[in-house]
């Protein structure tokens, strides 16, 4: 197990941190001497046996921590956030190496983590749990473009909902009315019948925003721009819709973005609006 603070014993040296799980199982010393070598070189830091853990970055630190976890072969790793002490920067470096370091062992690691976007970043399949109860379990790509529920659709990434009836649900598909009388063509994912309260879910990058009004006006509901947000690799738009709360819509910097104050047109493709109980 690695721990998220990493539990390191401070009086012991590097190499005598990561030989511990080999002590107590009684190896030799140079079977020891030859695994503890190994792991650390795994990490990267086998140069940096003799010293004591006081004396180490919070990466490195991180490091024995899964050197010690890893040094004895194990079939199962169990991490309890062990990034969630590092700054941003370093997380996501250490993301990338854990997951280096999972392809070359080929050792399952269960990972536990608030953290949604560590979550989607590094994992095969990810389980997401409330209230003790699992609500979906799922490969990445399901998870964040298939939801099975209202509450994952919430909880991973970034939605935007909207509240109304549902009307015509027929083959999986249904058409979400909005009090403010637009009619929204979705994916019926809990089987909802005609006459419920529901709510639509779509990502804010599969909105497609219109400075003028498009032709096509299905699944299409006029808004207004209420800020532009610059988040250096895109921009976002917030925007008010009668009756809902805001949308975000997620756009390329490359396209033109409305000034604040003025109508936008947004399209709700109806491959990826799922509309809930």
């Amino acid at each position: 197990m690695v721990f998220q603070n990493y539990a390191l014993f401070p009086h012991m040296s590097v190499a005598e941190n990561v030989a511990y799980p080999l002590t107590v199982r009684k190896l030799g010393k140079d079977q020891i001497a030859a695994k503890v070598t190994k792991a650390l070189d795994m990490v990267r830091l086998g140069k940096l046996g003799d010293r004591r853990p006081g004396q180490l970055s919070g990466g490195q630190q991180q490091r024995v921590a899964l050197a010690r976890a890893l040094v004895f072969e194990p079939q199962l790793v169990l991490m309890d956030e062990p990034l969630g002490a590092l700054d941003k920067q370093l997380r996501e470096h250490m993301q990338i190496e854990l997951k280096e370091l999972h392809r070359q062992l080929g050792v399952t690691f269960v990972y536990v983590t608030h953290d949604q976007g560590e979550a989607l970043t590094m994992s095969d399949r990810v389980a997401v749990f409330n209230d003790g109860l699992i609500q979906q379990i799922a490969p990445v790509t399901e998870l964040y473009e298939a939801p099975s529920n209202r509450f994952v659709a919430s909880f991973v990434g970034d939605s935007t909902v909207l509240d109304g009836a549902i009307t015509s649900a027929v083959n999986g598909s249904c058409v979400l009315t909005l009090d403010s009388g637009e009619a929204l063509r979705g994916i019926n994912v809990n089987a909802a019948q005609n006459g419920a309260r529901g709510q639509a879910a779509v990502r804010p990058e599969r909105i497609e925003a219109f400075v003028q009004a498009p032709a096509d006006a299905n699944n299409v509901i006029q808004a207004e721009v209420l800020d532009v947000l610059y988040f250096g690799d895109h921009q976002r738009l917030r925007c008010a819709i009668k009756g809902q709360t805001q949308a975000t819509v997620k756009l390329p910097l490359a396209m033109p973005a409305p000034a604040p104050g003025r109508p936008v047109w947004l399209r709700f493709p109806p491959e990826f609006l799922r509309v809930y109980l």
